[in-house]
């Protein structure tokens, strides 16, 4: 959860570092730094604080055409100057930048101080750096393969040398690391985001590779050091998807996108005529997709309560017993993996780390797994075995919107054509593919109702704690709701089905305890409203979201309506303006949206 970013070229590498760094933020925001080769060896500024911060702070004669920067989000020691990246050893001769985790990091620290070495972090990364010096390899490569040898965990590394001025050297295990290629010059980057600018030339590093990468080109190897085939490809990107334009953040600016973004996923994958989807990357046929018995969804965080909404339409449109489950819990537990259950993989980035060891976990086990992930070329996308891809165009703010709008359409096309191979009539298939067609503009419904959202997201920012309920195809609504509601305003939400109020968290409804209660027009409109009059009967202030024409009886309470779709794809609807009261609760407290405190973009850690 933190990003990289390094060139090697013609240019003074600075301006591009932290270009490069400030378009990752998102990635890790609490202390930034930069290494460059010069000829009088490595200079290294860093500090806490933003990128804005450091490049306020650089020296006015911090130059060089050879270097690596960091931003970082905390894992091991608080945000503070010492622990910035990049780490060097004790001589200054090595500086290293690094994402993931070393799972030995404290015997390795241990052996080092026992050895003489003067460790002056909190870090797990410093290691490396001194790893890399104490190698007698003749090569930079070699170093770096002498040190890794001695690690155990994730990353996704850049190591420069003052011995070797012309060249980086980069490394990958479970942490994302592309090389982008220009015009006598390269850079290297934890997410394209960094580099979108200058090139849109990529190579992927695959787990276990490192590479060399001068200003004429890279080369890449395996772990010992044998070359390894490693082509770049064009990627279809447009630049400017990347930049927050007139919108005051990219989460707004998101927001927005959601009608167009859920027209691109839903595009050439409707089948009218025979009411069915058309999934090609799923790499099944007809008599393997008729033998599944099980579906079982991975994700983490929203991709997680996405994936609670999946497994509901599965089992309501395909009838095959389907559940959702927590990724980052799955391993843990030595899981039963049955040769006829179906996982899916959720994940935004295509890189969460959590999900891609379950997903290698599954594998290993002989399971078969697929994907609904956002990012062509990612770790997820290429470990599984075929999937969806999302379509939703670059996500940069951590609160996931489009994104997830666009997991949940990707769930209802899987649902559809599970359904229509198995016993979902014709007729049922057309009802909600129609139904699918029409939510784009039914997204573009709710967004012009922006300024009445706002208004009812002042009334919630005022709380200290709120609730969010929902029953069925709601929960996981409610659960998305307090997720989106308290990672930007940080106030305390917390999610309950309807039905559990009175199990024991009616005991805390009060008028200083708003309730925001999910209540569809489906068949328990009524047991919800039920649940409404004992909110109101205890004082406690009420939003509802529902459905135009829903009769709530006397309850007194702030109303919000979204448009009818069918029953099934109701909840894609019911999460929106959601999304929109958390932002407008995040933003008259003045917080700051894209970046909320302690969290970060594509969770690439433990």
């Amino acid at each position: 959860m933190c990003g990289i970013v390094g060139y090697v070229g013609t240019q003074q590498a600075p301006p591009l570092l932290l270009e490069g760094l400030t378009r990752l933020e998102h990635r890790g925001y609490d202390s930034a730094g930069l290494a460059l080769l010069g000829s009088t060896g490595i200079k290294v500024e860093k500090r806490a604080g933003r990128v804005r911060d450091l490049a306020d702070g650089l020296p006015k004669r911090f130059a060089g055409k050879v270097g690596i920067g960091h931003t970082r989000w905390a894992t091991h020691g608080p945000a503070n100057d010492v622990n910035a990246h990049p780490h060097t050893d004790a001589k200054g001769l090595v500086a290293v930048v690094h994402n993931g985790i070393i799972d030995n990091a404290a015997a390795l620290r241990h052996r080092l101080a026992d050895g003489g070495v003067d460790l002056v972090s909190d870090t797990d990364t410093e290691v490396l750096a001194h790893l890399v010096a104490l190698s007698e390899a003749p090569t930079l490569e070699g170093k770096v393969v002498d040190a890794l040898a001695q690690v155990e965990g994730t990353y996704g590394l850049a190591v420069v040398h003052a011995d070797f001025a012309d060249r980086l050297v980069v490394a990958r295990n479970g942490s994302p690391l592309l090389i982008g290629v220009g015009e006598k010059e390269m850079y290297v980057a934890s997410d394209l985001a960094a580099i979108v600018r200058h090139t849109t030339t990529i190579a992927h590093l695959a787990d276990g590779e490192i590479a060399t990468v001068t200003a004429g080109g890279f080369t890449t190897y395996g772990g010992d050091l044998r070359p390894v085939a490693r082509t770049a490809e064009t990627v279809d990107v447009d630049p400017a998807a990347y930049e927050a334009g007139e919108h005051e953040s990219f989460m707004h600016k998101e927001m927005l996108e959601q009608p167009a973004a859920a027209e691109r996923v839903l595009g050439g994958r409707l089948d009218e005529r025979f009411g069915t989807a058309h999934l090609g990357g799923l790499n099944m046929d007809a008599r393997e997709t008729r033998a599944i018995r099980r579906v079982k969804i991975l994700g983490c965080g929203s991709a997680y309560y996405v994936g609670q909404m999946g497994a509901a339409l599965v089992e309501e449109l395909a009838r095959i017993p389907a559940d959702a489950e927590a990724a980052s819990e799955f391993r843990y537990r030595d899981p039963v993996i049955e040769p006829d259950t179906l996982y899916v993989a959720v994940s935004q980035s295509g890189e969460t780390i959590d999900t891609l060891l379950a997903v290698q976990e599954i594998r290993r086990k002989g399971g078969r797994v697929i994907g609904l992930v956002n990012v062509v070329g990612s770790a997820i996308a290429r470990e599984c075995e075929g999937g969806i891809y999302l379509h939703a165009g670059p996500e940069v703010a951590v609160a996931s919107t489009k994104a997830l709008t666009n997991m949940f359409l990707g769930f209802a096309l899987l649902a559809l054509q599970l359904g229509r191979v198995r016993d979902l009539s014709i007729a049922d298939g057309r009802r909600l593919i129609n139904g699918l067609s029409r939510i784009p503009e039914q997204i573009q419904e709710i967004l012009d109702r922006e300024d009445e959202i706002a208004a009812v997201a002042g009334q919630l920012a005022a709380a200290d704690s709120l609730f969010f309920v929902g029953r069925v195809r709601g929960f996981p609504v409610a659960r998305e709701g307090a997720q989106k509601f308290k990672e930007i305003s940080y106030r305390h939400a917390e999610a309950y089905q309807t039905s559990e109020l009175k199990h024991g968290p009616l005991a805390l409804v009060s008028e200083q305890v708003p309730t925001v209660a999910i209540v569809p027009d489906d068949e328990l409109t009524d047991r919800n409203v039920g649940a409404l009059h004992e909110i109101a009967a205890r004082r406690g202030p009420l939003v509802v979201v529902t459905h135009e024409g829903v009769d709530l009886g006397e309850v007194e309470c702030t109303r919000i309506d979204v448009p009818r779709n069918e029953r099934e794809l109701d909840p894609v609807l019911l999460v929106v303006p959601l999304q929109l009261l958390a932002f407008h609760a995040a933003l008259q407290l003045g917080h700051d949206i894209d970046k909320p405190r302690n969290l970060a973009k594509s969770v690439t850690v433990e």
